[in-house]
């Protein structure tokens, strides 16, 4: 275990590598910093910060720079999540506000992340486990043709264009309310299975018409968009470029597997009961995300845990603001989508 003193140094190292991009000196410590103590004491704590693995020297001569433990002490050591200002709530209020649907919330939700961060947002999309088919409409947009389209409790809209045998309006209307009956107020599970049950109800000559919107309909409620991530803020890397191992290449083309961010996602925030989670560096499963760190959350509520959201970047960020932003945007959509 560390004294009080030494975790004051270790504090101020990464405060100040993370801020100034260079190797911290002791007698640069002393100056910038409250330590009470003389630039020889400090070297003499940086000597067993450095012993202990939680700094270490990138160039002889050099000052010295946090490890992944290091930076992993420092988050631990963080009493609290700083709140925002108001004026950041606002901005969060203001960008967010307006939104139509899931699919507006999840692209505004990625590009806030990333202004605000400075760093690579992965936001999965939400599906909510007591969300209920709330409407099924059937537009006709040509006498052979269809657009069918589907909205759920939570926001989600699915639309397809189906083909069909020509038609009428009143062919359309009928379909319309059978299929509306039976799936309305109902969860999309349940909708599959009554979907699979309804097509033989049908007359044969109705059964033309019917057939293709509920195979469309089935189609649309398996695919389930909790497998979809959205990612935003990708040139941020370009601005880092010179603080990963090799190349920042390993971690582009990690960041375009939808399966590798949704596991990434799903590890950070494990067990993190909707708090704020970090994983630095080396504590990535994934080798060609080594070089990063991870700051998620899951967002919702309690009763109806909805998805992830979080940024990648390097292990040199700001943490504090960076947990702080992401804590923030997650509770805000999370209360968003709830209300909504």
């Amino acid at each position: 275990m560390l004294d009080d003193r030494k975790l004051d140094v270790l504090k101020a190292i990464v405060t100040d590598y993370v801020s100034s991009q260079e190797p911290v000196g002791s007698r640069a410590l002393v100056e910038r910093h409250a330590l009470n103590v003389s630039p020889a004491t400090v070297r003499n704590d940086m000597a067993a910060l450095e012993d202990e693995g939680y700094i270490t020297q990138p160039h002889t001569s050099a000052g010295r720079i946090p490890t992944d433990k290091g930076y992993r002490l420092f988050v631990d050591r963080l009493a609290t999540v700083k709140p925002l200002s108001p004026a950041e709530k606002r901005a969060i209020h203001t960008f967010m506000h307006g939104a139509l649907d899931v699919d507006d919330v999840v692209t505004r939700t990625v590009r806030l992340l990333a202004q605000i961060t400075h760093q690579v947002a992965i936001v999965q999309y939400p599906v909510s486990v007591t969300a209920i088919l709330r409407h099924v409409e059937l537009v006709s947009l040509t006498s052979h043709r269809v657009l069918l389209v589907m909205i759920t409790s939570n926001g989600r809209v699915e639309q397809r264009v189906v083909e069909l045998a020509e038609h009428q309006e009143a062919d359309l209307a009928a379909l319309r309310a059978t299929i509306n009956q039976a799936v309305v107020g109902v969860a999309p599970a349940v909708a599959v299975e009554r979907l699979g049950a309804l097509l033989p109800e049908f007359s044969v000559q109705n059964r033309v018409q019917a057939s293709p919107v509920i195979s469309a309909m089935l189609e649309l409620l398996a695919a389930d968009p909790s497998h979809r991530v959205v990612v935003g803020g990708v040139p941020n890397l370009t601005r880092f470029s010179d603080q990963f191992e090799t190349t920042v290449k390993p971690v582009l083309e990690a960041l375009e597997e939808q399966v590798v961010l949704l596991h990434l996602l799903g590890e950070a925030t494990r067990g993190s009961q909707g708090d704020v989670t970090v994983r630095i560096g080396r504590e990535n499963s994934y080798e060609r995300l080594r070089s990063t760190s991870v700051v998620a959350s899951s967002y919702g509520t309690t009763d109806d845990a909805w998805a992830t959201l979080g940024i990648v970047g390097p292990t040199r960020m700001d943490y504090p603001s960076t947990m702080a932003a992401v804590r923030a945007v997650a509770r805000y959509v999370g209360r968003f989508l709830h209300e909504g």
